[in-house]
């Protein structure tokens, strides 16, 4: 395996379908290549979207994932279902017509350049807020126009007081409709125009969902403040009346691998389809997958639009993966790969002692991310929900039950039945990323409690090409981009070795070393800091990456705020350094 593992985020498989923190099926496929044999059984305790079964599937190879979401398991067994290309596309095509039928073209607009009727490609919406001078509404989109699209002149049109999104939100007014038409072969913008056709959600039935104030995602997404509490008020009504109904026809299609796959493809609709998905004077800016953040000027899309588009990117997933088996199977086995998917418990993995191979997984990084919560964006559609009490996450607020030292405790027990259920002499790798000292040390305990070893020479760097939203907004990147996959093997009952303190000097002259060596991010040399100091046998208790960044800023480094990548500044080297 090499030191750093580059893959793009553009594969088909990882196309098709959204998911937080997806590993992409070529950074996941040369380690099955190296640790397990063809034929072999390869194991995913913290599935999530299944993309271990995916690469193993396309390898040969024979999988058993278990996650306790509902979602993921959704999602898992959907990209591994291969289905007749035909046959699925007939069949979104009729669901589609059955859906117009029932609502009428809930997309047709005036087009006010010919006058003939044209069809709705996406409307541009915004907040309208309350001036905290004359408390009349203002227009968010509309002050920012007049503004010159800058910011911090926006005002009231009434009262010249300054305006800006922090106003309470007292309303959403369209602003800008891109249509098709046939006077003209591109889509073009106009002001929003009365509706064609009406929409009575009275008469649909569609998902009654809350987002509740104990979950994590409902303090940090500000949804109290927003009014945004439940799935069904983040869409339009028009969107919500479509989704609901094409859902309803989804469900009466008789051919259970077809109409799981429709599923797939309208539950990746999702959140491109609701108010989530961000509007941008130079592109659409997509919806965050990790918060539940709607923003000032937001786009409705057209439904019919996004669903057409992913029956296309299923069809390449599928395609992908079969291209790929074709290879390594008999065509009898072609369209069948041995991937199963349960829900369950990472520690309490439902598999006979010695039965796998090798392990692959990907656990949720302590409070980075709350999947549960964000999943239920797309399970209020499904037929169940993730339990979150089962979740191995840490709460951020002080009161929450899901503590660090519950999620060390479940990390070390699933560690503990990987090695259980692994056969002698195999390997686990988990992927980890986190910027907090103190989590990695908790990886250390959890690993050496579960009668593990980390392999020192199989510490692999990740690079899925990605930055934090916090890194490109300030320059400044604290937040972990980076993965660490660790490879593991049973200690057979072997004392961990005791772990060295490791004191400023050290810490700092190896910061230096690296940066001098090899300056590309602050988040690589944070990850390049803690494979040093577990090669070497250090606590990593102290290496926080906020301070490594300090450290590289206070010793003449600039970090370009485009890329992240490292410079050496005007600034005099050799100031205190950590």
């Amino acid at each position: 395996m090499p030191e750093e593992l580059s893959v793009g985020r553009g594969d088909p498989a990882y196309m098709a379908h959204a998911y937080l923190t997806k590993v992409p099926v070529p950074a996941i496929q040369p380690f099955i290549d190296a640790y397990s044999p063809p034929g072999g059984v390869v194991a995913d305790p913290f599935a999530g979207s299944g993309m271990t079964g995916v690469a193993a599937a396309m390898m040969g190879r024979k999988a058993h994932l278990s996650d306790i979401s509902v979602l993921g398991q959704h999602i898992g067994r959907n990209f591994v279902n291969l289905v007749n290309p035909e046959q699925f596309a007939k069949h979104a095509e009729e669901v589609v017509r059955a859906t117009q039928a029932d609502l009428g073209d809930v997309y047709a607009v005036e087009c006010t350049a010919c006058g003939h009727e044209g069809t709705l490609a996406k409307t541009v919406w915004s907040i309208v807020v309350e001036c905290p001078g004359c408390t009349q509404p203002v227009n968010y989109y509309r002050s920012m126009e007049a503004a010159g699209w800058r910011k911090p002149d926006m005002i009231c049109d009434k009262c010249q007081t300054p305006v800006s999104s922090r106003n309470r939100r007292v309303g959403e007014e369209p602003v800008l409709d891109s249509i098709s038409s046939q006077c003209t072969a591109t889509q073009r913008d106009q002001e929003p125009t009365a509706r064609l056709t009406h929409i009575d959600l009275a008469k649909i039935d569609y998902p009654r969902v809350e987002i509740t104030p104990d979950r994590q995602m409902y303090k940090a997404s500000a949804l109290g403040k927003s009014g945004l509490t439940t799935i069904a008020s983040f869409y339009s009504d028009r969107n919500l009346a479509v989704l609901a109904t094409l859902r309803k026809h989804i469900a009466k299609v008789e051919d259970p691998a077809i109409r799981s796959k429709l599923l797939f493809a309208f539950t990746a609709c999702l959140t491109r389809a609701s108010k989530r998905y961000q509007w941008s004077r130079q592109r659409p800016l997509n919806a965050a997958n990790a918060n539940y953040y709607v923003a000032a000027v937001f786009y409705e899309w057209n439904v019919y639009d996004l669903f057409s588009r992913k029956i296309k990117a299923v069809l390449k997933s599928d395609n992908y993966v079969r291209t790929a088996r074709r290879s390594r199977v008999a065509l009898a086995d072609l369209d069948a790969p041995d991937v199963k998917y349960s829900i369950g418990s990472a520690d309490d993995i439902a598999l006979e002692t010695g039965s796998v191979d090798y392990i692959f997984t990907d656990p949720p990084f302590g409070s980075n991310l709350f999947y549960a919560d964000m999943a239920l964006f797309q399970e209020a559609w499904l037929d169940g929900f993730t339990d979150v009490d089962q979740e191995a996450v840490i709460d951020r607020s002080k009161s929450g039950k899901r503590t660090a030292e519950r999620y060390e405790a479940l990390l070390t027990n699933a560690l503990r039945e990987c090695n259980r259920v692994l056969r002698s002499g195999g390997h686990i790798s988990m992927v980890f990323g986190n910027s907090s000292g103190s989590v990695w040390a908790l990886i250390q305990r959890s690993i050496a409690n579960a009668g593990l070893m980390i392999d020192p020479d199989k510490l692999v760097v990740l690079n899925k090409g990605q930055r934090s939203v916090k890194g490109l907004a300030s320059g400044f990147e604290d937040v972990a981009t980076l993965d660490l996959v660790i490879t593991m093997r049973n200690a057979d009952g072997g004392v961990p070795a005791t772990l060295k303190a490791v004191d400023r000097k050290t810490v700092a002259a190896t910061i230096q070393k690296l940066a001098n060596v090899s300056p590309a991010t602050p988040s690589h040399l944070y990850l390049e800091l803690l494979r040093t100091g577990i090669r070497d046998g250090w606590e990593l208790d102290k290496l926080d990456l906020r301070d490594v960044t300090a450290a590289l800023i206070a010793d003449g480094w600039d970090i370009d705020p485009k890329t992240g990548r490292l410079s050496r500044g005007d600034a005099v080297a050799g100031g205190e350094l950590w």
